[in-house]
């Protein structure tokens, strides 16, 4: 179709003045010298240099760019770049400003990114064409000569650019244009002469058409009269503004010629917009001089030569089927409703109706076509009722058969249709109906089946074959005709997933009719399927390029077919054992099962031996995949021995063994099994055991053996055999007594040995007691004159520990591992208090406790143990005072100026630095004319000092329970003369010759006492009275005195004789 056939229609409305004179008044005298828009603005640039944004509010903002004017300008539509050319200086010298429309100036104005001129090969050249990719990366300026300079890198900044002029020709550039594919990107370029596509020449300018252009050549071409001025794209419209050299007004122009005519001199054009897609002339309007076509905000804006802003607005949709409908352009109604993405609902609506004006206008051929599109969505019985007359037969067929190609025939619809080749006696095409060959089935198959099949069973089961309804097949076959071999014989061709439902379905039958075909079968398609019409080797398999898939059916869903054949179902199952051993569970039960059955039924000796070894392989295949628990009740239930002791076995129940041998009075199987089992189950013995005692028959050499593996085995207690026996009525005391007299010897060795570790016990107690009452009512003398790492002679500085052992300082730092522990005693105390730390986890462990009760050989010699590790001891803490031993004090220090006097304080804390940190308390730093012959001197600290240490010893306490240890510091006489420190146990500890006093002796031997230089010794002042009492958490009412032996009135106490020298302010725990 030519442009000069196209169909004229006014898809568009003209509406002037939409700015309200806005735009002129700013403009005022200045002209137009270019125009862009994107962003949301409309950008105009005057001949004055300046530029004018206008919002879609018609809100004009006017900034300076230029001096003299501005040439071009590119407003980037997704970004809030704007890009001009303009001149700042008299003369040729194009100048390239980059705005940022988002980021104002102090002035309101956008921020000037970047300026640069544009001069191709220094040669100042006017510009004339202007393009900015989307993405800022490229850019691009025509020239008048013909010269292109483009600019690669980041547009906003002129830095990062790289300049390439590009030639082509002497014409004058007139556009510039930038398009991607998915790989390359394309300028276009269009002068005067030519448009290139870079490095094709495309000589076709021609002045009667517009051509378009693509990354591969030149596209469609279309021919409007005049002078082409301007072009603009908008969706798939094109605007065309051309120069109009007739002067007779348009018909379907909505602007006359007078009514733009604001001046006889501006020249007269026309705006054509084309819709390219369905090649309409959508609007046509002749206008007075356009000055600039701009697309913004879904709509055309005009700027004409009065400077006033005309916009182009598209009707909706509806507007324009309703102008079409009233013209009956049903079918440019459907191609514009299409090309919008009409709906369904829509388009349905607008082939009714075109259907129903073609058919009032009696073209029932066309109308028909109308109204099978339709089909999904109009109810079929609103065309069928038009085509009911026997005239119009015809039509309705084709209506019909379009019904069921798409697959919407119902029953009915098939039945008219059926009439309807009838009524016509159209045999052929009603075979052709049926038995379609070329074609996809349009016609519901089971509809024709169910037809054919009142009528003649052999046309419905030529239909069904034919169409493989395997279904319908097989229900004639077998329901109809009784041929069941044949469908036997179509199953077994069909494919594996067909095969197994209608095996499924028809399955029962075929059995009870064809038992023998029917089993065979099965076995085939639960083990290898493949369909009897098709090869077993084809040439793929020997080319071993397709290996087949194996597949096979489920045989459980097939065992319910043979409940009333035995037999057969036997034989099914054994061929699946056989030919694949990894089945499921209800396989190898329903196989045992009947194995079970026929070997309870069988009379014959040597066939149920058979049927004997049959069953015990099957038990005893590691592939059987089988139920136990199912399994051995199924054997007691037939009372099949050989399998309840081989899965008693399999399932380690030893016990179920020897009871079965005992309720069975098998007295040598007995014996045996707890031979055979008693290594891994030694409660088998105690069993048996107990069953000697309840049975009268049982011989005495069985229960000697018995009561001998039991006495080596510690299996149980004298007092339970004893217990176990008294109740026979057939052992004597002489059948026992050899055990008894063993059990005795063992026990009266144990108590001999346990007696000796008592003793021993007793001794070491008694010795550590004696070591601490030594420690603290004694003065402790550090006598040692030789190192006991290097044993070379004794020099200042040196340590001494309390337990004699002495050490240089700078041994000991090389040879300790723990500052406050003598590295000779270390190893000894680790171990002790290693097991005390192992007791003290024990005693939390009352899991373990019941377990070991649980298991052990004598219960209350666990429970004797436990008790003699302090596991069920109530704790007690009780706060002794130390002993006031009145200790000789040696003679004073000649220098005296150590301990009081001006600078005293600051000479201790120099004293310090030559000692660790935690001194006091652990060991004496004897330096020069410290030691006074082999005494030591100790010099009182102060109040403070003390206080201060106790608070750097509180990580000594404990929160448990257990006994702990408190640093108590004696008072110092008078005199500036030292006493030694003697430390006390500040609460009480287990009871003697348990192994947690270990615990309260061994610290106390290994701390040591750092003496310390304090000013002369001052009264302590007495504590703060208390408002009220606070009482001891530890304190209990009900605690018997009697078992403390620390009590003062006990005399076993070592510490009765302290109570006068006892300091009540100094226990926290004091009620």
């Amino acid at each position: 179709m030519t442009f000069l056939e196209w169909r004229r229609f006014n898809f568009f409305e003209l509406n002037k003045d939409v700015d309200s004179g806005k735009i002129a008044e700013t403009l005022k005298d200045a002209k137009v010298s270019v125009a862009t828009s994107g962003h949301g603005h409309l950008v105009f640039g005057d001949s004055e240099g300046n530029i004018h944004l206008v919002s879609r509010s018609f809100q004009v903002t006017t900034f300076r760019a230029y001096e003299l004017n501005v040439i071009l300008a590119e407003q980037l539509h997704h970004i809030a770049i704007l890009v001009t050319v303009g001149e700042d200086e008299p003369g040729v010298n194009p100048v390239i400003k980059v705005w940022n429309l988002d980021r104002l100036d102090k002035q309101g104005h956008p921020v000037c990114l970047r300026i640069s001129r544009a001069i191709p090969n220094n040669k100042p050249i006017p510009a004339t064409a202007l393009s900015v990719y989307d993405n800022l990366n490229l850019m691009a300026v025509g020239f008048s000569d013909g010269s292109i300079l483009l600019y690669r890198g980041d547009v906003t900044r002129e830095r990062t650019n790289k300049q390439k002029v590009l030639k082509d020709g002497n014409s004058s550039i007139t556009g510039l244009a930038f398009r991607t594919t998915a790989k390359l990107t394309y300028l276009f370029v269009a002068t005067m002469n030519n448009v290139y596509l870079y490095n094709i020449t495309m000589k076709d300018k021609e002045q009667k058409a517009v051509y378009c252009y693509t990354p591969d050549g030149r596209g469609p071409c279309y021919a409007v009269e005049g002078e082409k001025i301007m072009l603009q794209w908008f969706r798939n419209y094109l605007v065309i503004v051309a120069k109009d050299t007739k002067t007779v007004t348009r018909a379907t122009a909505t602007v006359s010629a007078t009514s733009t005519n604001n001046g006889g001199d501006l020249e007269k054009h026309m705006v054509t917009v084309l819709d390219i897609q369905n090649k309409f002339i959508v609007f046509s309007a002749p206008m007075r001089e356009v000055q600039a076509v701009l697309t913004e905000w879904g709509s055309f804006y005009v700027l004409g030569g009065d400077k006033r802003l005309y916009q182009l607005q598209e009707k909706d949709l509806q507007s324009k089927l309703a102008l079409l409908f009233k013209k009956n352009l049903y079918d440019v109604a459907i191609r514009i409703a299409k090309s919008q993405q009409y709906d369904s609902e829509g388009l349905i609506d607008i082939f009714r109706q075109y259907g129903d004006h073609l058919y009032t206008k009696g073209d029932h051929s066309a109308a028909i076509e109308q109204y099978i599109k339709t089909i999904g969505k109009l109810e079929p019985s609103y065309v069928i009722r038009k085509f009911l007359d026997s005239q119009h037969i015809d039509k309705l067929t084709m209506y019909l058969q379009a019904l069921h190609k798409q697959g919407l025939a119902t029953e009915d619809h098939t039945t008219l249709l059926l009439n309807c080749y009838t009524k016509l006696n159209n045999t052929e095409k009603l075979k052709e109906f049926i038995m379609t060959k070329d074609r996809e089935v349009d016609f519901d198959v089971e509809i024709a089946i169910k037809v054919c099949r009142q009528a003649s069973s052999e046309d419905a089961l030529m239909l069904a074959k034919k169409h493989g309804m395997h279904d319908w097949y097989l229900k004639i076959q077998l329901e109809d005709r009784g041929k069941y071999r044949e469908a036997l014989e179509y199953i077994s061709s069909l494919e594996f997933e067909d095969a197994e439902s209608n095996m499924k379905k028809y399955g029962n039958i075929l059995i009870q009719n064809a038992p023998e075909e029917s089993t065979q079968f099965l076995k085939k398609l639960c083990t290898d399927y493949r369909p009897s019409n098709k090869p077993l080797v084809d040439q793929n398999m020997l080319d071993g390029s397709n290996i087949p898939r194996v597949e096979r059916a489920n045989p459980e869903e097939f065992i319910h077919l043979f409940l009333n054949n035995s037999e057969r179902l036997v034989e099914f199952l054994e061929h699946l054992v056989k030919v694949q051993p990894r089945w499921s569970t209800l396989v190898y039960n329903t196989l045992v099962e009947h194995y079970l059955h026929v070997w309870a039924s069988l009379t014959d000796p040597t066939s149920k031996t058979q049927y004997e070894q049959k069953i015990l392989h099957l038990l005893q295949n590691s592939d059987a995949n089988y139920d136990k628990d199912q399994t051995l009740i199924l054997c007691q239930i037939h009372n099949f021995k050989s399998g309840v002791l081989y899965l008693y076995e399999e399932s380690k129940l030893y016990q179920q063994i020897v009871q079965y041998h005992i309720r069975q009075q098998d007295h040598k199987a007995v014996l045996a099994s707890c031979r055979r089992f008693g290594h891994q189950d030694p409660s088998l013995w105690v069993q048996a055991l107990w069953s000697c005692a309840k049975d009268p028959n049982m011989p005495s050499s069985l229960l000697s053996e018995i009561l001998g593996v039991i006495e080596k085995e510690r299996l149980l207690s004298p007092l339970l055999v004893v217990d176990a026996l008294s109740n026979s009525s057939t052992a004597t005391l002489g059948e026992v007594r050899n055990y008894l007299l063993s059990v005795l010897q063992a026990e009266s060795e144990l108590a001999e040995q346990e007696q000796q570790l008592i003793d021993k016990y007793r001794q070491e107690t008694e010795r550590i007691h004696a070591q601490i009452n030594s420690i603290q009512t004694s003065t402790i003398i550090f006598q040692g004159s030789r190192c006991n790492a290097c044993n070379h002679q004794l020099e200042l500085p040196s340590i001494h520990f309390l337990c004699q052992h002495s050490f240089h300082q700078h041994c000991f730092q090389s040879y300790s591992e723990n500052e406050n522990e003598c590295p000779a005693c270390l190893p000894n105390n680790k171990k002790i208090l290693d097991i005390i730390k192992s007791q003290e986890q024990i005693r939390d462990l009352h899991e373990t406790f019941h377990s070991q009760l649980e298991r052990a050989e004598d219960g209350f010699s666990l429970v004797a143990d436990y008790f003699g590790r302090g596991v069920f001891n109530k704790l007690t803490v009780i706060t002794d005072s130390p002993d006031k031993t009145n200790i000789k004090s040696s003679k004073p220090l000649s220098d005296g100026s150590l301990s009081y006097g001006p600078g005293a304080e600051a000479r201790l804390r120099l004293g310090e630095g030559q000692v660790t940190r935690n001194s006091f308390d652990s060991r004496t730093v004897q330096g020069d004319r410290r030691n006074v012959g082999n005494v030591s001197t100790v010099i009182t600290p102060s109040e403070g000092r003390v206080r201060l240490e106790e608070s750097r010893h509180s990580d000594l306490y404990s929160s448990s329970l257990e006994a702990n240890l408190t640093w108590n510091v004696v008072e110092a006489s008078s005199r500036t003369s030292a006493s030694p420190a003697r430390i006390s146990p500040a609460r009480g500890s287990p009871a003697r010759g348990s192994p947690d006093s270990l615990r309260n002796v061994q610290p106390l031997i290994n701390k040591t006492l750092t003496p310390r230089h304090s000013p002369s010794p001052r009264a302590t002042p007495p504590p703060k009275p208390r408002t009220e009492p606070s009482r001891n958490p530890f304190d209990e009412d009900d605690y018997d005195e009697s078992k403390n032996p620390f009590a003062d009135d006990k005399s076993t106490n070592p510490f009765s004789g302290d109570a006068d020298d006892y300091d009540k302010n100094l226990n926290p725990f004091e009620t």
